[in-house]
């Protein structure tokens, strides 16, 4: 979900063509296609999800990326803990730590997995991570303005 809500905010913001926007997980169902409820989810609110194949992260994509997006604190630690050195650990940031409410109210920067959810699960999800999406690419367009 998130990389979809990534690619949007990123076209509405006209950065489409200066970032690279992938996924993968820490522990990945390599190669299936998106959760139907998370599909559906995001089709409610509008998005287009793509054609989205499961894959795991692996450490050697870290000197190609210049930022890694973990979704909760157990995903960072395994992501910096895998990286291949200090300053590749440091570029890993939680979605919830750019500026949002949950940010400024002292919340847990953690977005639950609703793997094991039901669709009710999976929409909560979807607010968080439209809530970070927007604070990170508002981060990002500042930073790629200056």
């Amino acid at each position: 979900m998130a990389e979809v809500v990534l690619r949007h905010e990123a076209s509405v913001l006209g950065l489409a063509d200066r970032l690279e926007v992938d996924s993968a997980g820490t522990a990945a169902d390599v190669g299936f296609d998106i959760d139907r409820r998370a599909q559906r989810a995001l089709e409610r609110r509008g998005y287009t999800p793509h054609r989205h194949r499961a894959r795991q992260f692996e450490a050697s994509w870290f000197p190609e990326r210049e930022l890694v997006v973990a979704l909760d604190r157990g995903h960072m630690k395994r992501l910096r803990s895998s990286a291949p050195g200090p300053e590749y650990a440091e570029r890993v940031r939680l979605l919830l730590s750019y500026p949002t409410d949950r940010a400024h109210t002292g919340g847990t920067l953690d977005v639950p997995d609703p793997y094991f959810g039901n669709d009710r699960e999976f929409e909560s999800c979807l607010d968080l991570v439209q809530a970070g999406c927007t604070a990170l690419m508002t981060a990002l367009a500042t930073e790629l303005a200056g």
